[in-house]
């Protein structure tokens, strides 16, 4: 510990021994730094906030989300720095006076777009825009005037894009959507119409709607439908005729004595056995039909004869079911007949179901696309009408643009301290490293260990009155110029705030 200590004291009486060339070495750096300070132009910093509210109750409705209003304000922020509105911002502010040609102004657009921040807030409907300018060759009131007037313009376009850009985004949005439509709609039409025509030549022959193959394949169901049917229709027509034949046409007449003819009562026998499901070959029927037989050989057995209602009806059920047979046999020979031709034509020519597909193919893909386009168009239709009839886009000026009236850059007071905390440690390293260079023994202790030998003492410095007077006013110099500087840096500190106060 007591050998860091003499090292430390070393150092120290190295440094104040060469204490006017840390001094003038300091006053150098503090000078020049200064003056670095001093030539840095002002910059100042115009804030703005605006408030851009895209909810509305019948933006949901219509399927525009809470993202899709996000993304349009997003949008919007990322083209307010577009060159074309930066050219605008230079055009119409004092800028314009600054500008010697194309290549001023286009510099001046790059200087803009490194200056200008458009930020959102928590709330995203809250936008900051600032702007910051500095420019050597004007006043800072110049400067002031010229950050707010950037911010202004910049919120003028900001509320015309939010006003503006909608409908005519939705205006050429609807234009291109009808072109497309047109062209669309006959591309549609011509298909249509060859798929008609190729129905009409080849599948309109069969039944129902699809491809050849559907059709076929429904042509040949219903064949079956029609065979059962044509079944269950032929058996109850042959119940009918049996039972037809079994009715007498006419009914005999009552005797005088109001008990009925023996023809009647034959006939009635004989009805009797074959509803108690007596056949033909019976004895009893054979007997009784013999018995019939015979009486009506003999006039009916004494009574004129009547027609029979039942016989009547049964014939009129007869003609009905013969009529049902005959019409689903021509039914489904027709639909045979054109079975059979359309096998033939598919053998003949093995790629009409192939074609059918492909026009079928071509014209749902047309009529998708059709009535997709048509779907989108009325829709934007609608949500431009929404924000255009609700006024969805509400803009308001929370803070109009301020005047600054302090630089926001530089700071000048901290880098005038800076700069003096510099000029100290240049000074003091400009004596540290002058005494490592300059070669002697500070101490009995550095001598003795560089010769290897024992030193027997050291004679320390002795001064007389007058080299003490000459030194104790060197250092009242030495503490003038010290201090001077420290002064000079509060001076031009104090000047900086007035500087800022007058401004």
């Amino acid at each position: 510990m007591a050998a860091l200590v003499d090292e430390l004291l070393v150092i120290l009486h190295g440094l104040w021994l060469r204490r006017w060339l840390a001094l003038a070495v300091a006053w150098g750096v503090c000078l020049a730094g200064w003056l670095g300070v001093a030539l840095i132009p002002n910059s100042y910093e115009s804030k703005a906030r605006v408030y851009v509210n895209t909810q509305s109750l019948l933006e949901d409705k219509v399927g525009i989300t809470q993202v899709q209003a996000q993304q349009d304000l997003d949008r919007l922020r990322q083209t307010l720095a577009s060159t074309a509105n930066l050219e605008r911002v230079v055009k119409e502010t004092d800028l314009n006076r600054t500008v010697d040609g194309p290549r001023d102004l286009a510099a001046k657009i790059t200087k803009l777009r490194e200056t200008i921040t458009v930020m959102a807030q928590l709330d995203p409907s809250m936008i900051d825009i600032s702007a910051t300018w500095a420019n050597s060759g004007l006043s800072d009131g110049a400067n002031a005037r010229i950050s707010q007037q950037i911010v202004q313009k910049l919120v003028d376009i900001f509320q015309e894009t939010n006003l503006s850009s909608d409908k005519v985004e939705t205006s050429q949005s609807l234009a291109f959507l009808d072109q497309q439509l047109a062209a669309r709609g006959k591309q549609l039409a011509a298909a249509e119409q060859r798929r008609v025509e190729f129905e009409q030549r080849y599948a309109g022959m069969l039944p129902g709607a699809g491809s050849i193959g559907q059709r076929m394949d429904a042509a040949r169901s219903e064949i079956n439908s029609i065979e059962s049917q044509l079944v269950q229709a032929q058996s109850a027509l042959a119940a009918m005729n049996g039972q037809l034949a079994g009715t007498p046409q006419t009914l005999p007449g009552v005797g005088a004595s109001g008990a009925p003819s023996a023809l009647a009562q034959a006939q009635a026998d004989l009805a009797s056995m074959r509803a108690r499901g007596f056949t033909n070959s019976h004895p009893d029927v054979i007997a009784a039909q013999r018995q019939v037989d015979l009486l009506r050989g003999q006039g009916g057995g004494g009574g004129a004869g009547t027609p029979n209602p039942a016989y009547l009806s049964i014939r009129s059920m007869q003609a009905e079911r013969a009529a049902t047979v005959q019409g689903l046999s021509a039914r489904k020979a027709q639909l045979q007949a054109d079975l059979n031709a359309m096998a033939s034509r598919q053998t003949d020519e093995p790629g009409l179901a192939a074609e059918q597909e492909r026009l079928d193919r071509d014209y749902q893909v047309l009529k998708t696309q059709y009535d997709k386009m048509l779907a989108d168009r009325e829709e934007i239709r609608l949500r431009g009408d929404v924000k255009s009839e609700t006024g969805s886009v509400q803009f308001r000026i929370v803070n109009p643009p301020s005047l600054p009236t302090a630089p926001a850059a530089p700071n000048r007071p901290l880098l005038l301290l800076g700069v003096l905390v510099l000029g100290l440690g240049a000074g003091v390293g400009t004596a540290f490293a002058a005494a490592q260079l300059k070669g002697g023994f500070p101490n009995a202790a550095r001598l003795e260990k560089a010769l290897g030998a024992c030193v027997i003492g050291s004679i320390s410095q002795t001064v007389n009155a007058a080299q003490l007077a000459a030194e104790r006013q060197r250092m009242k110099w030495f503490a003038g110029a010290s201090g001077g500087l420290a002064a000079l840096c509060l001076l031009l500190i104090v000047i900086e705030f007035v500087q800022r106060g007058l401004a």
